[in-house]
């Protein structure tokens, strides 16, 4: 199986609808991927979409090391519901100095076991886009990305109190504690905000800060 360098591909090990989807989108972007799972069946799905897909039994170094796993600097972990397995796969990955491991974690516990074992990015899909939803349906806000330590950057519409005037006499971040970081009016496209820029009403920004300070700002009317 002749590959180009392996270090700029990018393994995926559990091709269910996580994994294979992960696997579909990296190979639309040009990125070389080795598709790894232990069902027969899922690798014949995607054996005429995938480059290289190969059924293995991830938990099994040997076999990992026939399909040069090891010469890889990227790996996702995408297994479900086997957490042993899970769990199994990234302890050998870490192992095999692959520096850059991602895994699929399906409970808190899950995730706080991987974390232990050393996986550099570990993502809950499911419960992430659950959260992402439930702020989209709860409030005023338009879309809601979170990063690990409880930093978010939504685009909501501007409360009243910052609107007509300048930014800076609206002392946004110190009495909100967030940064508006782009604006967009309607009919054009978004521009990066300035201590200058005056909001109007019907303007869409894009807003940083604290979970909670952007949830505030967001909810204000």
């Amino acid at each position: 199986m002749a590959r180009k360098n392996l270090s700029d591909g990018v393994v995926v090990i559990g091709l269910g609808r996580f994994g294979k989807s992960l696997a579909l989108e990296l190979e639309r972007e040009g990125i070389e991927v080795l598709g790894i799972d232990a069902s027969d069946k899922l690798v014949q799905q995607l054996a005429n979409r995938l480059t290289h897909v190969v059924q293995a039994d991830s938990t099994d170094d040997k076999a990992l090391r026939q399909l040069s796993v090891h010469e890889f600097s990227r790996a996702v972990i995408a297994i479900g519901t086997d957490l042993e397995s899970s769990v199994l796969t990234a302890s050998i990955l870490l192992e095999m100095g692959i520096s850059n491991v991602w895994a699929k974690a399906v409970s808190q516990s899950h995730a706080r076991i991987l974390r232990q074992l050393g996986v550099h990015h570990v993502v809950r899909p499911e419960h992430d886009m659950g959260q992402r939803v439930a702020h989209l349906v709860r409030g005023r806000m338009l879309d809601y990305i979170e990063f690990d330590d409880g930093y978010a950057l939504i685009k909501t519409q501007p409360p009243a109190a910052v609107l007509g005037k300048p930014l800076a006499e609206t002392r946004v971040r110190s009495y909100y504690n967030v940064t508006v970081v782009g604006v967009k009016r309607a009919g054009q496209s978004f521009t990066y905000a300035t201590p200058e820029t005056v909001l109007e009403d019907g303007d869409i920004v894009i807003v940083s800060g604290e979970r909670d300070a952007v949830e505030n700002f967001s909810d204000e009317t």
